[in-house]
């Protein structure tokens, strides 16, 4: 069985405990509204939005970033947790599912 979250990982601040939870089961697409946003949204078929807010991207960094490792999650060992754990290039600042 493929992981089936990316545990997004960093430093603890006001709005970012230092690490959540976020599924990767029916996403449907992971964007930014421009490529310096500080807001990556990953949104899912059933119509909800996790939205990885951070400092500001360069060159689509995060959503490439958060991309590679839905990829690499999906292709883990059943053998393997159902968790795949993600430090960000840049520490999320708040993660909001909605």
């Amino acid at each position: 069985m493929a992981a089936s979250f990316l545990n997004l990982k960093g430093p603890a601040v006001v709005a970012f405990s230092g690490e959540q939870l976020v599924g990767i089961s029916g996403i449907k697409t992971i964007r930014s509204a421009t490529s310096a946003s500080v807001a990556t949204l990953i949104e899912y078929e059933d119509g909800t939005t996790t939205t990885v807010t951070t400092a500001p991207q360069e060159d689509w960094d995060i959503v490439r970033q958060l991309s590679a490792a839905v990829k690499a999650a999906l292709v883990t060992s059943w053998t393997n947790s159902v968790v795949y754990d993600v430090t960000l290039k840049k520490a999320p600042v708040s993660v909001i599912n909605a």
